[in-house]
């Protein structure tokens, strides 16, 4: 019995190193842009950080994206994983 237990821990400390070095830290690059009227602010960049595996962090930045229209004036972000 003791055996089993040890084997046990031994896989699950095993499973917390595998699962925890694919953990990295990303950045999340969102292009902030505004259209539909003269005047508006220019072109800007937005950084995050995102700590996750690759495909979670691809996945949590292009969530990030979006667009949004009021009174005529869009303002787009457009984000990706560096």
């Amino acid at each position: 019995m003791k055996l089993r237990s040890t084997v046990l821990l031994f896989v699950a400390v095993l499973s917390v190193l595998s699962v925890s070095s694919c953990t990295k830290k990303y950045t999340c690059r969102c292009l902030v842009k505004y259209s539909g009227a003269p005047g508006l602010p220019d072109s800007t960049y937005n950084e995050y950080d995102v700590y996750n595996n690759k495909k979670g962090a691809e996945s949590v930045c292009k969530e990030a994206s979006y667009t949004k229209e009021q009174d005529g004036i869009t303002l787009t972000e457009t984000c990706k994983l560096y």
